[in-house]
């Protein structure tokens, strides 16, 4: 049945609340009390917070698709279909009635709705410390510039030739604007830059909680590095980088504990990540239940991934990508557990100081970027690059930042191919840069209902 009712709306433009529990506060449409009457005190803040997380943990974003989107349209991994999941993004054989390509898009601005109701409230009306409660604002703002900034890089135009298109950057809970048209990538890009440093002037680094499971100042500065490399400003790439590298805060994983880090809450290598416990996960609609298990599974690595690495190197040990049954398997990430109560990285140093490489190269300064491009080898047991290049960049990404969603924005932000490396395994073949399947199709339901939504090229 047609959808009547904007599905993007009914997610951002929510009125009222259900409860306002410290664990449960955030907006849903189930809800009978007023949000101008429901928000009063700090912990009501730190509720709606908590919920914004919650969001985010979900199946169809960071809790299992969002990730398996970044490698399944790549060189990484395919899709065997055990289940039935993935099999059309794995193919790039979309189309606007796609489920993957909806839930996503909903999900996300479930996200930015929490984000919303947060930003939208006084501070001055809030009971509670005044710079708490800014700091938790900032927060939102973080959060709002990421779902904004990972939408755009699944809806967005700018790696499909002659697209300009974003995505919808909806900054107000329950707005007028009944039918928001999609914005420019630029203005989209402005935005989030504006997010970001808008949350930066709100928080306190004296507040930054060290459990990892809170945005703290250091990741918004990470996670705006992810963002300025993706965009190629190497300046502000190299800036940002600095203020995480210099806080003394984090730590590239040595070689002998790299494996139990995925496994350790709180582990001095991640900057941000999302919490999981054993009553509030994803369980067997999680990552570790589609990278291995006996029901699902459906995501298997490609027999080319294992061959780049070096024999010596711990990202290749048994105890991270193994052969099991003839199938190579992502068994390190993501660690099955009985309770499923792993916590989902989202931003680690690691990824920061391959960013401070890529952007020292842009930048010009070849000996100071082959430095910091062997500080992860170094700490892997494998060999040291002789030089630096965006292709030994890239390399030592895929190997240090497989099955976490990265490969094909390498892919695509370099202007590359979706390469065809085992015809047997992947559907998709060759994708050549600038083919309209490099972005996701707009959900139909949302271009049934706004007049103002333009579809993307080739859907």
């Amino acid at each position: 049945m047609k959808k009547t009712i904007n599905i993007l709306l009914t997610l951002v433009l929510l009125g009222t609340l259900f409860s306002c529990s410290k664990d449960a506060l955030d907006p849903t449409l189930a809800q009978d009390k007023a949000i101008s009457t429901s928000i009063n005190t700090l912990e009501d803040m730190q509720g709606l917070l908590l919920g914004a997380y919650n969001r985010m943990t979900s199946h169809y974003y960071y809790g299992r698709n969002y990730i398996i989107y970044g490698e399944i349209r790549s060189d990484n991994c395919f899709s065997n279909g055990n289940s039935g999941r993935f099999t059309t993004v794995a193919a790039m054989k979309m189309g606007d009635d796609d489920g993957y390509a909806a839930g996503t898009w909903a999900q996300i601005y479930r996200v930015i709705a929490s984000a919303n109701v947060i930003i939208k409230q006084d501070p001055e009306k809030i009971t509670g410390d005044p710079e708490a409660i800014k700091n938790i604002i900032g927060q939102a703002y973080a959060i709002r510039a990421l779902a904004h900034f990972d939408l755009l890089k699944l809806y967005g135009q700018q790696n499909v030739t002659g697209g300009t298109l974003g995505v919808p950057y909806v900054t107000t809970f329950k707005g007028d604007d009944l039918s928001p048209a999609r914005k420019t990538v630029a203005e989209d890009k402005t935005m989030i830059n504006a997010d970001f440093e808008k949350a930066l002037s709100l928080m306190d680094p004296d507040l930054n909680d060290p459990s990892r499971e809170f945005i703290t100042t250091y990741a918004v500065e990470a996670l705006q590095s992810r963002v300025d490399v993706y965009f190629g400003d190497w300046d502000a790439a190299k800036t940002a980088c600095e203020k995480v590298i210099n806080s003394g805060d984090y730590e590239i994983a040595p070689a002998a504990d790299y494996a139990k880090t995925f496994s350790t809450k709180g582990a001095k290598n991640v900057i941000f990540e999302l919490a999981q416990r054993p009553t509030d996960n994803a369980g067997i609609n999680g990552l570790s239940y589609i990278y291995r298990g006996d029901n699902y599974g459906d995501i298997e690595v490609l027999p080319n991934l294992p061959k780049i690495f070096d024999s010596t190197d711990v990202r290749i040990a048994p105890d991270m990508i193994a052969n099991v049954d003839g199938k190579w398997r992502n068994i390190g990430k993501y660690p099955t557990n009985a309770n499923f109560d792993y916590d989902i990285p989202i931003i680690r140093y690691e990824e920061v100081i391959l960013n401070y490489a890529e952007a020292l190269y842009h930048l010009g300064d070849d000996a100071k970027a082959l430095t910091e491009l062997n500080l992860i080898p170094a700490h892997r047991d494998a060999k040291l690059y002789t030089t630096i290049s965006e292709d030994n960049i890239l390399l030592e990404r895929r190997k240090e930042l497989c099955f976490e969603g990265f490969r094909f924005d390498d892919l695509a932000r370099t202007h590359q191919d979706i390469p065809d490396v085992d015809p047997f395994y992947q559907t998709h073949g060759l994708v050549k840069y600038g083919d309209y399947r490099f972005a996701f199709p707009i959900p139909i339901g949302e271009i049934n209902a706004n007049p103002n939504m333009v579809q993307n090229e080739g859907y």
